[in-house]
């Protein structure tokens, strides 16, 4: 599981058949949003937000989450980070 902060959308007007509803976002992974990290697109079905701190599960973990065959999903935003981490 990775910590992220969402820095952009990923606009897909054509997508494949079998992908459920939710948003493209575009996450980095490893700084405060500042730039300096590693960007990765996730799929997001919770609705979070521009700069939004957020948790990204990666690989089969994150396609077997749909019911059903699992669409070709390889991040998943499964949660939002609320504040930092209790004695920071």
């Amino acid at each position: 599981m990775l910590r992220a902060v969402v820095t952009g959308s990923v606009w897909s007007t054509k997508r494949i058949d079998g992908l459920p509803n939710g948003a493209f976002l575009e996450v980095e992974v490893g700084t405060e949003g500042d730039g300096s990290g590693t960007r990765l697109v996730a799929f997001d079905v919770l609705g979070s937000g521009l700069g939004e701190h957020v948790l990204v599960a990666q690989g089969s973990v994150a396609a077997a989450w749909f019911p059903g065959t699992p669409p070709p999903v390889d991040a998943l935003i499964i949660g939002s980070v609320d504040g930092p981490p209790p004695g920071a």
